[in-house]
C-alpha cells in the first residue's frame, strides 16, 4: 500500500450556516454517499440540529482532499479539525456514509470542545447510542 493509499481518519465539527434550513443536511448526505463511494471514503455524521461532527476513513490523499473540499463549502461555519491520524482498520464497514441525528445539542457539545486523540475517543463512545442511517 502507497502513502497515499494508506488509511487515514479525520474527525471534524462545524456548524451550520445560519441561513439554511437543518432539512438541508439530507441533500448533502445524498450527494456525498455517492462521492464518497468513489473515493474508497466511508465514516459518520452526526447533526444535531446546528453542528456537525463528521468522523471520515479512507485512503489518506482521498480524506485530506474532501476535507479542504468542505473547509471551502459555504454551507460550513467554524470548521475545525479536532483530530487526524492514520488507521490501521476501517472502523465503518457496514456502510459508506452513515447519518445519526443527536438527541439534541448536549450530547455532541462535549466533541465539539475537545481535540485530539480525546475528542476521537470520546466521539466512539458516543456511537453505540445513535441510530444510523447508513
Amino acid at each position: 500500500m502507497t502513502q497515499d493509499q494508506t488509511l487515514y481518519e479525520i474527525l471534524y465539527c462545524s456548524t451550520l450556516v445560519q441561513d439554511l434550513s437543518p432539512r438541508t443536511v439530507g441533500a448533502i448526505v445524498s450527494q456525498a454517499r455517492g462521492r464518497n463511494a468513489e473515493h474508497g471514503i466511508t465514516g459518520l455524521l452526526v447533526f444535531d440540529g446546528l453542528r456537525f461532527c463528521q468522523h471520515l476513513e479512507g485512503p489518506r490523499e482521498a480524506v485530506q482532499a474532501l476535507m479542504q473540499r468542505i473547509e471551502r463549502d459555504p454551507r460550513h461555519v467554524d470548521v475545525r479539525i479536532a483530530y487526524e491520524g492514520a488507521l490501521s482498520n476501517r472502523r465503518y464497514t457496514g456502510f459508506g456514509l452513515g447519518l445519526a441525528e443527536s438527541e439534541g445539542p448536549h450530547l455532541m457539545s462535549g466533541v465539539h470542545a475537545l481535540e485530539g486523540e480525546t475528542a476521537l475517543l470520546h466521539f466512539l463512545a458516543l456511537r453505540p447510542s445513535f441510530d444510523i442511517n447508513g
